[in-house]
C-alpha cells in the first residue's frame, strides 16, 4: 500500500476540513467519495460503499468517520488499480464501426447512460462539452486523454 508524505496529509486532512458541515472534525458517509475524488482518486461509488463496509442509505446519510477512519480507506484506493489511456481507447474501440478513431457522440451518450456506473445527463452533458465534430463524431483517443487530464 502506497504510504503518504507527511506534507500530503496535512493536505489532505485540510482538504477533508474543507467536507465537514457540522464543525465535529467528522464527514457523512455519503462524502467519503467526494473527498477522494477532490484528492486526485477515481474510486467507483460501488467500490467506496465496499470500503465503508457496505452501509445502507441511512448510514451513507447519517454516519460520519473521522480523518484517522478516513486516512486508510484513501490509501486503499490509491492502490487499487487504475485504467490507463490506452484501456479506454481500447474499450471504445469497440463503438468505431467505420475504423477511423471516432464513434457516434449518440452512440457514447447512451454508453455512458446505461454502463458500468451510469451517468446523468447533466454529468455527460458536461463530458461532452465541446468533443462532438460538426458529424456529431467523437475522437475517442482524444476524449480519453480529455477525461484523464480533468
Amino acid at each position: 500500500m502506497a504510504e503518504f508524505s507527511a506534507d500530503q496529509i496535512e493536505d489532505f486532512k485540510e482538504a477533508f476540513g474543507l467536507f465537514d458541515r457540522v464543525g465535529d472534525s467528522k464527514v457523512a458517509f455519503n462524502q467519503v467519495a467526494d473527498i477522494m475524488r477532490a484528492l486526485g482518486q477515481n474510486p467507483t461509488n460501488k467500490a467506496v460503499k465496499k470500503i465503508l463496509g457496505d452501509p445502507n442509505a441511512d448510514d451513507m446519510a447519517n454516519k460520519r468517520i473521522d480523518f484517522d477512519a478516513f486516512l486508510p480507506m484513501l490509501k486503499e484506493v490509491d492502490a487499487m488499480p487504475k485504467g490507463t489511456v490506452d484501456d479506454y481507447v481500447e474499450g471504445l474501440r469497440v463503438f468505431d464501426k467505420e475504423g477511423n478513431g471516432t464513434v457516434m457522440g449518440a452512440e457514447l451518450r447512451i454508453v455512458l447512460s446505461t454502463l458500468g456506473e451510469k451517468m446523468s445527463e447533466p454529468e455527460i452533458d458536461a463530458l461532452m462539452t465541446g468533443q462532438e465534430d460538426e458529424n456529431g463524431s467523437v475522437n475517442y483517443e482524444s476524449f480519453v486523454k480529455h477525461i484523464l487530464s480533468v
